[in-house]
């Protein structure tokens, strides 16, 4: 099914949809207390992201508000500074994930955007659909299902993308997606598409080397680790051609 890009612009702000998943998506949708008063509301938790899985006529979604990091988050919030309405971090992840999905790569498909203006900002939320009975790679390592064949599947899973020329911004242990029909990844705020260039993606896989290594990959040494995950994972990612 392709996608059918719809924007609604009002006082408060403006919406970016898919029109093939829902004819109308209002302001509402992206209130967790909208959902919760319709007995929709089937998970929040708090965090950077502030996020919510919400029963919608769409199916089962994941919505997410987003909020800064870092020593900027005390400043601004969950503020963004206004360079119009192409610029937004939804709605550059929103078109990323739109464009994703007609590569046919495995990235959770996008539903809606929306950004509310004041003045010099804007604040932000993404909507897409749930990716069922999921696990992150970062579970999997912590429940220790991190073996040399899901490592192997994770170089896969992110040469497609590079070869793609799709790069990551955050490829961390928790953006990685672990299901038994396949893997995703997710969260690709700031992602873009890039000429596929060796530097930028050596880059994005050390960034993912040092996240296994944070959570606790190497309990047996480096020498394990670099046998059992990280030399296989890079197998993986070798042995995948392009598109």
């Amino acid at each position: 099914m392709m996608m059918q890009e719809r924007r609604h612009e009002d006082a408060r702000g403006e919406i970016l949809f898919d029109a093939e998943v829902s004819p109308q998506v209002g302001h509402d949708w992206f209130v967790p207390d909208y959902w919760r008063e319709r007995g929709a509301l089937r998970v929040q938790a708090g965090g950077r992201g502030g996020v919510a899985v919400i029963e919608t006529p769409a199916g089962e979604c994941v919505l997410r508000h987003y909020r800064r990091g870092g020593l900027v988050a005390a400043l601004l919030g969950d503020r963004y500074l206004w360079h119009g309405a192409a610029r937004t971090r939804p709605f550059r992840e929103f078109r990323l994930l739109a464009q994703i999905a007609r590569l046919a790569l495995p990235g959770p498909g996008v539903v809606a955007a929306r950004y509310v203006r004041r003045g010099m900002f804007y604040r932000a939320d993404l909507i897409t659909r749930r990716i069922a009975a999921a696990q992150t790679l970062a579970e999997c390592l912590a429940a220790g299902r991190l073996d040399a064949g899901l490592a192997a599947a994770v170089g896969e899973l992110i040469a497609r993308f590079h070869r793609a020329g799709v790069c990551h911004a955050d490829l961390n242990a928790h953006n990685v997606l672990v299901t038994a029909h396949g893997l995703y990844l997710i969260d690709l705020d700031r992602g873009r598409f890039r000429t596929p260039a060796r530097r930028w993606q050596q880059a994005n896989l050390r960034r993912l080397r040092r996240s296994l290594l944070k959570l606790g990959a190497a309990p047996a040494g480096a020498a394990a680790f670099e046998a059992q995950v990280w030399q296989p994972l890079l197998t993986g990612y070798g042995r995948t051609p392009n598109p």
